[in-house]
């Protein structure tokens, strides 16, 4: 679609979305669904950050490589041997074509329910309406009820920066024709950790630093451990408690300078350091919205930033996850049509690192439980996991923690732990107890039954 495609006719709608990324896309298409007339505004590409810069990419990426991992995990046990190149020129037009493709059938699917799609700025001008500005055009919308699903950016702090140069921020290093001999990534956060993967499986040195004093610092403090040892032995460089002061393009290279003095020198480097809220410049003071910290937009306990205004996924800051966005959209859809009316309650969300290790939570960490009752903790080590044997990668663990009697969160740490993830959240949301375990039957061999033995273990009380 152009910005000569304009709607011309009847731009009065029920629900106007701004922003065409999951939490967007799923609001547009469930409303329109059900009956409603919609617009949905995009000034980029439809699927937003995660389809074309975030999750989608990586993922692909992190598949593509996975036979490095595995190869040489068998090589460790004296099984295989061999070498895998990955041929990084058809991977990144691998990686083209298939978004370029989910763009189309996205496309397809809004006309299909008759959603009226805008590419261009939109801008709150009060009196319930949005205008819209392309090269070429405009066009005010009104609107009954404003969903805004505008997301985030990748951030980063002055003299740490992106130049686009050999300083990348996650974009950037997606678009990469080639990996570099050497990677410095600055943030061990997921974004950084996933990335860090994908170039260290095609040869690239790995160097993380960051300014806290683990990696995963979102995770519980054994899941970060378990990281740093596993990617340790696979001989990055890991470096936590520094502060960096600089990092910048010099001859070619990236240098970064940290707050003690040090140089740090790689091929490339990737800012990996957060993300912030893509608030501005949409006339949100017009529509009385208010924010918090970075531009995060404020919401009520249904989702509402102002009468019959909602805030969606990413922007509103509760939780930065592609799932999320998409679950909000539903009940905010929901709630436009009567068919829901308390409070959103989106009951435990899944948080997971991909790669090899992979990283997997859900529910409440033992931090998040002081004071709140009687808390205990079983778990059970992937070595004595078959599947995990089998695929020789036995370093890891499933932690179960336990509130009162009851599974309150579980977090996993190992090989293709991801796969847990959808039971342990139906475990933590139905507040499984001990004699639950008999409800279902685990297969064996499968990496399931390293949950179960974590669910028998004995407890120990924090």
């Amino acid at each position: 679609m152009t910005s000569a495609d304009f709607p011309t006719e009847n731009r009065k709608y029920q629900v106007v979305v701004i922003g065409a990324g999951p939490g967007g896309f799923d609001a547009a298409v469930e409303a329109a669904s059900s009956g409603l007339k919609v617009a949905l505004i995009e000034k980029n590409l439809l699927g937003g950050t995660c389809l074309n810069a975030g999750c989608i990419p990586t993922k692909l990426y992190i598949g593509a490589t996975a036979p490095v991992h595995d190869l040489a995990a068998q090589a460790k046990v004296k099984v295989a041997s061999g070498e895998i190149n990955v041929d990084m020129g058809k991977l990144l037009t691998r990686k083209d074509k298939f978004i370029g493709a989910t763009r189309k059938a996205m496309a397809q699917k809004l006309k299909a329910l008759g959603i009226d799609l805008y590419q261009g700025t939109a801008e709150i001008i009060g009196n319930n309406s949005v205008k819209i500005e392309s090269p070429i055009d405009t066009a005010d919308l009104e609107y009954e009820n404003l969903i805004i699903a505008t997301g985030t950016h990748p951030t980063s702090f002055p003299g740490v920066e992106p130049d686009g140069e050999a300083v990348l921020d996650s974009t950037g290093f997606l678009e990469l024709a080639e990996m570099p001999e050497s990677l410095l990534v600055i943030g061990a956060g997921f974004i950084g950790l996933e990335m860090a993967q994908i170039a260290s499986r095609m040869g690239s040195k790995i160097t993380v630093v960051d300014a806290m004093d683990r990696i995963a610092v979102q995770e519980d403090p054994e899941v970060g451990k378990t990281l740093h040892s596993i990617f340790k032995r696979s001989k990055w460089d890991i470096r936590t408690g520094v502060k960096v002061a600089s990092v910048k393009t010099v001859d070619g290279q990236a240098v970064l300078e940290t707050a003690d003095g040090e140089t740090i020198t790689a091929g490339k480097a990737l800012v990996a350091i957060g993300r912030r809220p893509n608030s501005k410049d949409i006339g949100l003071e017009k529509a009385g919205i208010e924010t918090a910290g970075p531009g995060y937009i404020k919401v009520d306990e249904n989702l509402e930033a102002a009468p019959s205004i909602y805030a969606i996924g990413d922007i509103n800051g509760i939780t930065l996850l592609a799932h999320a966005a998409s679950h909000q959209a539903g009940y905010v859809v929901r709630r436009i049509t009567g068919e829901e009316k308390g409070p959103y309650a989106p009951g435990p969300m899944p948080s997971i690192l991909y790669g090899a290790p992979e990283a997997m939570r859900v529910g409440s960490m033992i931090s998040e439980l002081e004071g709140k009752g009687k808390v205990e903790v079983s778990s059970s080590p992937l070595a004595a996991n078959p599947i995990a044997q089998a695929y020789a990668s036995t370093q890891g663990f499933v932690k179960v923690v336990w509130l009162d009697g009851k599974v309150a969160g579980v977090t996993a740490v190992g090989h293709h732990v991801s796969s847990l993830t959808t039971a342990a959240a139906i475990m933590v949301q139905e507040e499984w107890k001990k004699e639950d375990l008999n409800k279902i039957i685990f297969p064996h061999p499968t990496l399931d039954e390293a949950l179960l033995a974590a669910l028998k273990a004995d407890r120990k009380e924090i």
